[in-house]
């Protein structure tokens, strides 16, 4: 890459992409706020308007989104006549589970063997950072050749829908004729891969009731109803013996046709322990990006430590359901929610509550944008061709801005290769590919123009 003048801008950037993705990771802005503070979020806006702002960008704003979280817009004039393109990121993060169990803080940026560890390095504040050294590069060799939107959401991952709904009410504000979503990844660090389908997703909250209060196990257990056996009856319906995802009228045997995932270094990505099973029947590819797939991401019950010698009268649980494409997420969720009041046993009282929902997505693989970012992936990852892969993960505003702009090309790019570890304890990025996608990004905005 050194010989192009993009990918030597680039290069010489990659000092200051450090130290304002320190600054950025350094925010514990998790929207979640009833754990972490509000204003970590704000202060997080509040830098990523003042980075947009010194580029240049006009029209800021922070839009206060129905969701009472915050999205960062701006707006990048072009040359006249010029195309549009929305660069999309997010810099809400996920909680960092167990502080100690990570090796280095995890909101402390921090390298080690050759990789920056943080939360959101990669997921999606890494995706912050990517936008703006191809936009910087590009003004230091010849200009912007087209209009550029940005917008940076505030609660993407907690898929309350905020950004979505701000968009749907005002639907000019991020009109584009191309999107890049930098919030996907390569299929492996150094492999230039395009995202072509994202599943989609539901999360529901579960209770169970069984009994007016605990009761002493000794004296009523045996015969009194267990709200958390009853729980953990229902929850163990939701698979097979092979651990695939069983909800009653939900299809599961979808393939994928396009690249695979070998299933040997699927398990070494996974980091899945020596001698346990992967779970679920079909190629890897069929069953993370094919195929619906349930997790229980959280119980409510006493914990081991304190525990008293009771029969629990209520428990709850948190269900994420991860929809493929050509599966609703809306007749999903309606059909998880009738699976869990028809296998809770015993009578149990049950109820479900929506936290939250997004539809999966499909790509357009024949537009001109493909080519473009083709293009320009040949040339940031010398002798290797642009993939086409799924991602299980979800994206909702992906389907928001499809259904807005239905002719719009939307791409997917990102940081969250297997090695970045994103949602998990040591999440780090590669700065080498955090270069290279920057050096994509700004080549496919000049073909794009060109195109």
């Amino acid at each position: 890459m050194s010989s192009n003048p993009v990918a030597e801008t680039v290069a010489s950037l990659m000092p200051r992409a450090k130290a304002e993705l320190t600054e950025l990771v350094a925010f514990s802005s998790v929207a979640d706020f009833d754990q972490f503070p509000r204003s970590e979020s704000e202060a997080a806006a509040a830098w990523i308007v003042d980075a947009l702002r010194a580029e240049g960008f006009q029209d800021l704003a922070v839009l206060d989104t129905p969701d009472g979280t915050q999205s960062v817009y701006g707006h990048l004039p072009g040359p006249e006549g010029a195309r549009t393109v929305l660069l999309y990121a997010h810099y809400d993060v996920q909680p960092p589970l167990d502080d100690a169990a990570w090796t280095t803080p995890p909101f402390e940026l921090t390298e080690r063997d050759g990789r920056w560890y943080g939360r959101g390095s990669a997921d999606c504040k890494g995706g912050v950072i990517m936008h703006l050294l191809a936009l910087r590069a590009l003004k230091a060799n010849g200009g912007v050749p087209v209009h550029v939107k940005v917008i940076v959401e505030g609660s993407e991952e907690q898929g309350t829908g905020g950004l979505e709904r701000y968009a749907e009410a005002h639907p000019d504000l991020l009109a584009a004729d191309a999107v890049v979503i930098g919030d996907a990844g390569n299929f492996r660090v150094g492999l230039p891969t395009v995202t072509s389908t994202l599943r989609g997703m539901t999360m529901l909250r579960v209770n169970v009731d069984t009994l007016a209060g605990n009761l002493h196990s000794g004296q009523f257990g045996g015969a009194a109803p267990d709200a958390l056996g009853a729980l953990i009856r229902v929850l163990d319906s939701l698979r097979a013996e092979d651990g695939s995802t069983t909800v009653d009228g939900l299809t599961g045997d979808a393939r994928w046709d396009g690249l695979q995932y070998d299933e040997e270094q699927f398990r070494q990505d996974a980091k899945v322990l020596d001698g346990v099973e992967l779970i679920g029947s079909g190629t890897v590819a069929d069953r993370i990006w094919a195929r619906p797939a349930v997790t229980v991401l959280g119980i409510d019950c006493p914990p081991v430590v304190g525990a008293t010698p009771s029969v629990q009268a209520s428990a709850r649980a948190l269900i994420s359901l991860r929809v493929p494409p050509g599966q609703d997420a809306a007749e999903a969720t309606k059909l998880l929610q009738a699976h869990l009041e028809a296998h809770v046993p015993w009578g149990a009282r049950v109820s479900t509550e929506q936290i939250g929902q997004g539809q999966p997505f499909s790509a357009d693989t024949t537009s001109p944008a493909y080519a473009a970012m083709s293009d320009a992936m040949a040339v940031a990852y010398p002798g290797q061709e642009m993939q086409y892969a799924g991602q299980g993960g979800s994206i909702p505003l992906c389907n928001t801005l499809a259904a807005l702009y239905p002719n719009a090309e939307i791409v997917l790019i990102g940081l969250s290769e297997p090695e970045a570890q994103i949602h998990a304890v040591d999440e780090s990025v590669s700065p080498e590919e955090l270069e290279r996608l920057s050096v994509a990004e700004a080549l496919f905005l000049r073909n794009y123009a060109g195109s």
